[in-house]
């Protein structure tokens, strides 16, 4: 479900819980968790966030609580980099072929994690 973020510039915790459908401690949490989450303070000390706050914590939600991650999981995934979108058909033509070495070290992570995953299904503790 695609959540509609208003444009604001910024959002109270109250509204923000409401439309992540999360309790604010919830959200208190995960600031202390990734620390990408950082909203602004008020004068009285309320949480100001913007929308680009928003969208991690939807993207932290959607992480945690639809794919299974775990807290480790979740912040694992955010410091990988975004790979880009394949190109539509009228981009196919303009198109750079992609550099080969440029996802080299993720994709040496992702087969060790691998690795490690069936050796510890192969040899239960």
């Amino acid at each position: 479900m695609q959540v509609q973020i208003p444009d604001k510039l910024y959002f109270k915790i109250g509204e923000v819980a409401l439309l992540a459908d999360v309790k604010p401690y919830v959200l208190r949490y995960w600031e202390s968790e990734f620390s990408a989450i950082r909203p602004n303070k008020s004068r009285s000390n309320q949480r100001l966030y913007r929308k680009k706050d928003i969208e991690l914590i939807l993207r932290i939600k959607d992480l945690l609580y639809n794919q299974g991650f775990t807290i480790a999981g979740a912040k694992k995934i955010l410091r990988q980099p975004v790979m880009p979108a394949p190109p539509s058909d009228a981009e196919d033509q303009m198109a750079l072929p992609l550099d080969p070495n440029r996802y080299r070290n993720f994709l040496e992570e992702v087969r060790a994690d691998l690795t490690k995953l069936r050796k510890s299904l192969e040899h239960p503790s």
